[in-house]
């Protein structure tokens, strides 16, 4: 039989995550409410259900082409930073679990001293020293920018799942004859997948809502990103809220879908290497 006191205990931790599932889905629901809103009725209802949902926003949106030149920008630097970040980050958390050599602990703890450091503090020097190589408005420096940015974060994620795999598997390989790499391509990174679709995940987020190094390193208006655009959007309807709900809500649908479709693994990979 179950004891009362554990089922009102489970009674108050189901009332506590739904309350904050609902605090995490409200602006989302906000969001997407004030989109189907004409625009005079939000003038009278902020806040309240539409009373005759329409459209015409999101086809506002979504007719225009400058909106998707920005979404295909936001696309190539978050595949650029994905693809450079995690193999940088595989490599060196490989080298630092499984590898012994002098400094490897060093190397780790300079990796999670860099997590802490805010971009905003990097960006003049960066901007000085890109000035000055010619790499101010180019895909590749702003790659190279956000790369170096979630680096840290995916060594120290892989590092933690890499020693969690155990010993033998490696004396295994080893005794078959494989390198270092071919163990890290055929062994590693195969059981390392849920690790990986959360960096990707992760890293993807960052990247596609960023907007300060956006708009410092990437001045050239036909390779303004996403979130850029949408300060410009924002700026340009000033008055017309639903209409730039409805561009912040198109803008959030590729994050959301990526999400919902990796869900499992990205819980997974979060999961990974918690406990050993």
């Amino acid at each position: 039989m179950t004891n009362p006191r554990t089922l009102v205990a489970d009674g108050f931790k189901q009332a506590a995550l739904g309350a904050a599932a609902l605090v995490a889905l409200a602006p989302t629901v906000f969001m997407i409410v004030t989109a189907l809103k004409p625009q005079s009725e939000y003038m009278v209802n902020k806040v309240g259900l539409p009373r005759e949902p329409v459209l015409e926003h999101f086809r506002a949106v979504l007719g225009s082409p400058e909106f998707f030149r920005w979404m295909g920008n936001s696309a190539l630097l978050v595949t650029g930073t994905v693809l450079l970040s995690t193999a940088v980050a595989a490599l060196a958390a490989y080298a630092i679990a499984r590898m012994e050599f002098r400094g490897r602990l060093t190397l780790l703890a300079l990796c999670t001293a860099l997590m802490a450091v805010p971009p905003v503090v990097m960006v003049v020097p960066l901007f000085v020293l890109y000035t000055q190589i010619g790499l101010i408005s180019s895909y590749h420096g702003a790659i190279l920018i956000y790369a170096a940015l979630v680096t840290p974060f995916s060594v120290y994620l892989l590092t933690t799942f890499f020693r969690t795999i155990p010993a033998e598997m490696f004396e295994a390989a080893v005794l078959d004859g494989a390198g270092d790499f071919q163990i890290l391509t055929r062994i590693v990174l195969p059981l390392a997948l849920p690790a990986l679709l959360t960096l990707v995940i992760v890293n993807a987020l960052w990247v596609w809502n960023d907007l300060l190094i956006a708009v410092i390193f990437l001045q050239d208006d036909a390779k303004r990103t996403l979130m850029a655009g949408i300060a410009v959007f924002q700026g340009r309807y000033n008055n017309q809220i639903p209409l730039t709900m409805a561009g912040m809500a198109v803008a959030s649908a590729p994050m959301i879908i990526l999400y919902i479709i990796f869900q499992r693994q990205f819980v997974r990979g979060l999961m990974a290497g918690a406990v050993k």
